[in-house]
């Protein structure tokens, strides 16, 4: 008698509907993740509006200090038909590392990424946001960063999914900021922290080149900055 063992079945790709449905969070889930609140959302929505521009599926990743200082930020669109968290988590996470260096050697996460996200529709929780959520709690964890909020900007207000906060002003729509556009879509914007921001220590790069900054991102965050 022969015996033999079943093949492992293969992991479920990205494009696998199947697999889709499995990367994003419901609202129970986001709420029971112990996200920590923001001392002052108007404060930091309204900053990150007034620094990016942000027009309708145009996402911003924000960094902040343990102050509730944005270290970094970096807004760009990710136009996708079916939403996936793992495709989501891969844009934060390559934008993370274009303008933050990560934390992994910490023992704990003193940075707390959070995201903005600029659509259509009404301010509840759909699956889209819950692809966001997903994608920004694995980014996170990969860069050694504590998961912050998930706010979304929409025609009627901006709104703290899962805390109930929110405000009419800023909001989606470019009729805000009369004669001033909205940025188009396809870009990638990075930000440096403001001026009067910390700045952290250098961190020495491996093979004697020159110290590389981690408060103000990466070089490409200085050459696209973004006006204010």
């Amino acid at each position: 008698m022969t015996f033999g063992f079943a093949p492992h079945p293969s992991p479920p790709t990205s494009a696998d509907p199947t697999a889709r449905l499995g990367r994003k969070l419901e609202p129970a889930e986001w709420a029971s993740a112990g996200i920590p609140l923001l001392r002052n959302p108007r404060e930091v929505v309204t900053g990150l509006h007034d620094r990016h521009r942000p027009g309708l599926s145009t996402a911003i990743v924000a960094v902040l200090d343990p102050q509730e200082r944005v270290t970094a930020s970096a807004s760009f669109t990710e136009p996708a038909v079916a939403p996936d968290g793992w495709e989501l988590r891969n844009a934060l996470l390559t934008h993370l590392r274009r303008v933050i260096p990560h934390d992994l050697r910490l023992r704990a996460p003193v940075r707390t990424a959070i995201l903005l996200y600029c659509r259509a529709g009404e301010p509840r929780w759909t699956e889209t946001d819950g692809a966001w959520m997903w994608g920004l709690r694995d980014a996170c964890t990969l860069h050694g960063l504590r998961c912050g909020a998930y706010i979304t900007l929409t025609p009627d207000r901006w709104q703290v999914l899962g805390e109930g906060r929110g405000g009419r002003r800023p909001r989606s729509s470019p009729a805000d900021r009369p004669g001033r556009q909205p940025r188009p879509t396809g870009t990638d914007h990075t930000t440096a922290a403001p001026p009067d921001a910390p700045r952290k220590a250098a961190a020495v790069v491996p093979g004697g080149t020159a110290p590389r900054s981690t408060g103000g991102g990466a070089p490409e965050a200085h050459r696209h900055a973004a006006a204010r």
